[in-house]
């Protein structure tokens, strides 16, 4: 992961890839030119030879967060870079720097039997380590920027990498400095800092509820936990496509949400740390009807309002048709809109 080791062969171009395996709504999908990026020194020849020719071009990790056309135009580059490893540790926090390509559930995994806990409430969520910054995945009070230390990126504007402190990021609920300024920084490498002094987070309802008889879980208990509900609540991308949560849970000042829970006394939110007041967009969603709903090859997940998913043979086309239907039943009951969380190539 050092860059100043010998310098690697130049990413391998694979013309007219199909990209089916490579996004988890099982899109049937092809990039014109496939660019498979092994190691960060492959990337500055990529892209210059892009501006060259002028090609549109875009990053493409585990397609768990992406709704991908029938076909991508110019230049894709496929994150494979791997590696993990821990680079120091005081008495405070260890630090671990790992490669962009990793499989994010699988780090996690490896973190805990590395001894090394915080990341536990994150578990099985889809996708690569260097696209969970991009949108500050979370799950169950936790967000992954609370362990960020840094990250190694390229930047596509000036031609170079560079090295952005947390602060930097400008992390926000599923936002970040690399999500505001998007086609610019490619992710390389994350460097973690997990404290030494861990606390178990279950305040959530879901974990509140698995752990009612055990006041002190451990690490591993809540990793189970976690990959327990969310088996149960969301489908499995092999059996049948999908993005996991299609939308953020909207954020809404208190006089709104005030106003709502005398409309609506079931109202199902969370306390925002800004002061306002999260709102539950898959109960939003359940009480206009969709749950269980379909629309031609795409619907809404049977057990989760918040999934949307592709039965076999459904397109981009069709997902955003629904999500735009959602989008409009949602606001004209509740006057709340709900936003798209995984990005539109």
């Amino acid at each position: 992961m050092n860059r100043a080791q010998n310098a690697p062969q130049p990413a391998k171009l694979i013309p007219n890839l199909g990209l089916k395996h490579r996004n988890t709504f099982g899109f049937d999908t092809s990039a014109e030119l496939a660019y498979e990026i092994t190691a960060p020194e492959q990337i500055p020849e990529v892209i210059a030879e892009v501006a060259e020719k002028k090609l549109p071009w875009r990053v493409l990790g585990g397609g768990s967060n992406v709704i991908l056309p029938s076909t991508l135009p110019g230049a894709t580059l496929l994150m494979n870079i791997a590696g993990q490893e821990i680079i120091s540790s005081d008495e405070k926090a260890s630090y671990l720097a790992v490669g962009a390509g990793v499989n994010w559930h699988e780090l996690v995994a490896w973190t805990l039997e590395k001894d090394l806990p915080g990341l536990e409430n994150l578990a099985l969520i889809p996708g690569t380590v260097g696209a969970a910054p991009i949108q500050n995945i979370g799950a169950y009070g936790v967000e992954i920027a609370d362990y960020i230390d840094s990250i190694e990126a390229f930047d596509a504007k000036n031609h170079a990498f560079v090295t952005l402190q947390n602060e930097a990021c400008h992390f926000a609920y599923r936002d970040s400095y690399f999500k505001q300024n998007p086609h610019r920084f490619i992710v390389t490498k994350v460097v973690f800092k997990l404290p030494k002094a861990w606390q178990a987070r279950i305040h959530y309802a879901d974990l509140t509820k698995q752990f009612s008889g055990n006041a002190n879980p451990s690490p591993e208990d809540i990793f189970l936990a976690v990959c327990k509900v969310r088996t149960h609540k969301l489908p499995d991308p092999k059996v049948i496509g999908n993005a996991g949560s299609f939308f953020q849970n909207p954020v809404i000042p208190i006089e709104q949400y005030e106003t709502l829970l005398r409309a609506h006394t079931n109202l199902v939110s969370y306390p925002d740390a800004a002061g306002k007041r999260k709102l539950a967009a898959g109960w939003l969603i359940d009480q206009c009807g969709f749950k269980g709903q379909r629309m031609g090859s795409v619907g809404v997940y049977e057990h989760q309002a918040l999934v949307l998913v592709n039965h076999g043979g459904g397109t981009a086309q069709d997902i955003l048709g629904l999500a735009k239907c959602i989008q409009e039943k949602v606001h004209d009951k509740f006057g709340v809109s709900l936003q798209i969380e995984p990005n539109i190539l």
